[in-house]
Parts: structure tokens; C-alpha cells; sequence
């Protein structure tokens, strides 16, 4: 089994520690003086999906546990239930929303994504770092200002919400960051 240092924590990781499987939403390495330097991690538990916060010193390590990883397709969304289908064998899986997190913002419809899956549950749905969405709202951009970093507030396809700069309008193709969901830039059609 692998085992992981604090110093190699990153966002979306899963470690195992007090007999659970806990997903990293964000950590921070403080250094107290004359003292070892301390890890602040916020973990979501995978199987409960409660949100706790753990103070680890620095060179702890815990296990990572062992996660298969099979490539699906999204199908379809009904009420609280995400539908996707294995690559391989076509075999269809019904996933909580919950089960899905926060990746829920960026699903589209026939995208090709990693899930995460331990002991036969669904514990993760890892999204391409890039994906391109059409603006569905958005206020009118405004001429002639490409080249600022002011940004406006628009709505893509999947209902979330994206800081985009002021030139872009309802329509327009963008790549968004899926890991923190910046803009990254307007998509070529």
C-alpha cells in the first residue's frame, strides 16, 4: 500500500486515517516558532460526506488507498441521480449527487471522465483539467476591451457560474480550469 508525507498532500487527494477514507478540500503548512511545523487540513469524509478539520505535524504520513479507476461516460442527469457508462463493458452506473461533489458544476453530457471507485462504491469523479462550455448568460461585452482583467459573472451550459473578462457574450465557446473553475481562455469554434 502507498503512503503519502504531509508535504505531499495536494487538493482531491484521498488518504486513509481514523479508520475512514478522507478526501483533502484544502490543507495550509503553518510554522509555529521553536516547534515542528504544523498541517491544517480540511478532509471531507468519502462515506458520510461530513467536512472536518485535522491538525497533522509535518512528516506524518498516512496511506493512500487503493482506488481503482475506470473511464465512463456521463449520460444523463435524473433528479439526484447521475447516470454514467463504462467504456469498456457499457455497463451502466446510477451515482448520487452527493456521491459526485462539487464536480457536479462542470458534467456535461457525453464527456469522458476518470471515476474513482474503492471496494466497488463510488468515491470520486475526476474531470479532464480543461473543458470548453457555451456562455448561456451573460451581460452584453463591451467593445473594443480585450485586453483588461476586470471580469463579469456568466452562466455556462451546466448552470455554474464563471468570472469571464468583458468582451465575452452569450454564445461564445470558453475553456474553463475544471480544478478551481477559472476561465482560461475563449475556445477557437
Amino acid at each position: 500500500m502507498a503512503v503519502v508525507e504531509t508535504s505531499g498532500f495536494h487538493k482531491g487527494m484521498k488518504i486513509e486515517t481514523e479508520g475512514a477514507i478522507w478526501e483533502i478540500v484544502e490543507y495550509k503548512h503553518s510554522k509555529v516558532a521553536q516547534r515542528s511545523p504544523i498541517v491544517t487540513a480540511r478532509l471531507k469524509n468519502i462515506a458520510t460526506g461530513a467536512v472536518r478539520e485535522m491538525k497533522f505535524r509535518a512528516g506524518d504520513t498516512f496511506n493512500i488507498p487503493d482506488i481503482q479507476k475506470r473511464t465512463m461516460q456521463y449520460l444523463y442527469r435524473d433528479d439526484d441521480m447521475f447516470y454514467f457508462m463504462d467504456s469498456e463493458t457499457f455497463d451502466q452506473f446510477p451515482f448520487r449527487a452527493d456521491a459526485i461533489g462539487d464536480t457536479v458544476k462542470f458534467l456535461k453530457e457525453q464527456q469522458e471522465v476518470t471515476v474513482q471507485m474503492h471496494e466497488g462504491e463510488l468515491i470520486g469523479v475526476e474531470l479532464p483539467t480543461a473543458v470548453v462550455f457555451e456562455v448561456t448568460h451573460t451581460e452584453p461585452g463591451v467593445k473594443g476591451d480585450t485586453v483588461s482583467s476586470t471580469t463579469k459573472p456568466a452562466t455556462i451550459e451546466t448552470g455554474a457560474v464563471v468570472a469571464v473578462p468583458l468582451f465575452i457574450n452569450i454564445g461564445d465557446m470558453i475553456k474553463v480550469d475544471t480544478r478551481n473553475g477559472n476561465y482560461l481562455e475563449r475556445a477557437k469554434s
